[in-house]
């Protein structure tokens, strides 16, 4: 173990010294797969159970074993649950922030609600919208849409108001009105906090979506299938399910950075990043 672990420590600061994108992507895949040979190492050695921790090979085994009921599982959190939520609470979550935003009451009076909803528990708000929605995926989200409207409309109306006092002034010098300041201005001021907000977000919904199928669900879905699981003492299926999750929530991270990098390339940390790798 201590073999494997200096011959990383040692590959890894010989790729982080050289310049170029494939270094930059090896030193995390390296350092990844490090981290999976000490934890097979570790268990195989001690004899660890596998009720308490599997070794990542039985996991691979499992998920090639069990692919239609995690990708089953997978259609009905990810994308029937989490994403529909998440595509209603951060349209809902933008609108709302314009409409604040164009409006001192909406801003004194509806923001500190949205504080006040957003510090609700999830295990508190989740069984209440199970039994309101039902038990399939429109409850899960609902959940969702709860989670992920306050920080992609607090962002929101960060960002609005982020734009230059010298630059508002003149657009109304050229007699723009409020939507044209907004259109041409505002909102491209306010993109790097919106999307902020729209990245916290990707966690958030997949997080909700599982969290809201403890308390109900139909025989389907990740949450459901790691609640079962574990009363079976299949822990090796429960990491498969983790290890799904995982990937969906950093493919779908990766996926809104990606937009955010092609819509802010003006911005000047995605001009630092982008001249960093250039170098």
């Amino acid at each position: 173990m201590l073999a494997v672990w200096l011959g990383a420590w040692w590959a890894n600061a010989r790729l982080s010294a050289a310049r170029g994108r494939v270094p930059r992507l090896l030193v995390p895949a390296i350092f990844g797969l490090t981290l999976l040979v000490l934890w097979e190492l570790t268990v195989r050695l001690f004899g660890v159970p596998g009720v308490i921790l599997p070794p990542p090979s039985a996991i691979g085994a499992r998920i090639a074993d069990s692919a239609d009921i995690l990708w089953t599982d997978f259609v009905q959190t990810f994308v029937k649950g989490a994403l529909s939520g998440y595509v209603i609470g951060c349209g809902a979550a933008l609108l709302t922030a314009v409409a604040i935003d164009r409006s001192a009451f909406l801003k004194r009076g509806l923001l500190p609600v949205g504080n006040f909803i957003a510090a609700l528990p999830i295990v508190g708000t989740a069984p209440i919208l199970v039994m309101w929605f039902g038990f399939d995926w429109q409850s899960k989200a609902a959940v969702v849409v709860v989670m992920v409207f306050f920080p992609v409309l607090v962002n929101t109306v960060a960002g609005l108001a982020a734009a230059d006092a010298m630059q508002r002034d003149l657009m109304r010098t050229y007699g723009a009105s409020w939507g044209q300041a907004l259109i041409k201005l505002r909102l491209p001021a306010a993109m790097p906090f919106i999307f902020n907000g729209l990245k916290i977000a990707t966690t958030l919904a997949l997080i909700g979506a599982i969290v809201a199928e403890f308390f109900g669900s139909p025989t389907r879905g990740m949450g459901f299938r790691i609640s079962t699981a574990v009363g079976q003492l299949a822990l090796d299926l429960v990491w498969a399910e983790i290890a799904v999750a995982a990937v969906a929530g950093s493919v779908f991270y990766g996926a809104v950075a990606a937009v955010e990098r092609g819509v802010t390339f003006w911005h000047p940390s995605q001009r630092k990043r982008n001249g960093s790798r250039g170098g």
